[in-house]
């Protein structure tokens, strides 16, 4: 009779835990994307789980970005310099 070797079983094995490990839990869904118009990133720094001030904005207004305020231009970044 011919037996799995564990050659052929240990990779999959690592493998499939490699999968299980690396796979993010977030709460973000695409929907939320849809239905508000706004990327990712709008609420997510990139690479991050974390929220910027709009995304705890729409977590604690029941998932709705309704009356949120943008946040106001510094004034010194969006006037450029003249050039000498």
């Amino acid at each position: 009779m011919n037996r799995p070797s564990m050659k052929g079983i240990a990779p999959a094995m690592v493998l499939a835990a490699g999968l299980l490990v690396s796979q993010k839990i977030s709460p973000a869904k695409p929907e939320y994307t849809r239905r508000t118009g706004k990327d990712c990133e709008f609420c997510h720094p990139p690479d991050s789980r974390k929220l910027t001030p709009a995304g705890e904005y729409f977590r604690d207004h029941g998932n709705s970005l309704k009356g949120y305020p943008p946040p106001e231009q510094d004034s010194k970044k969006a006037t450029a310099k003249p050039a000498k």
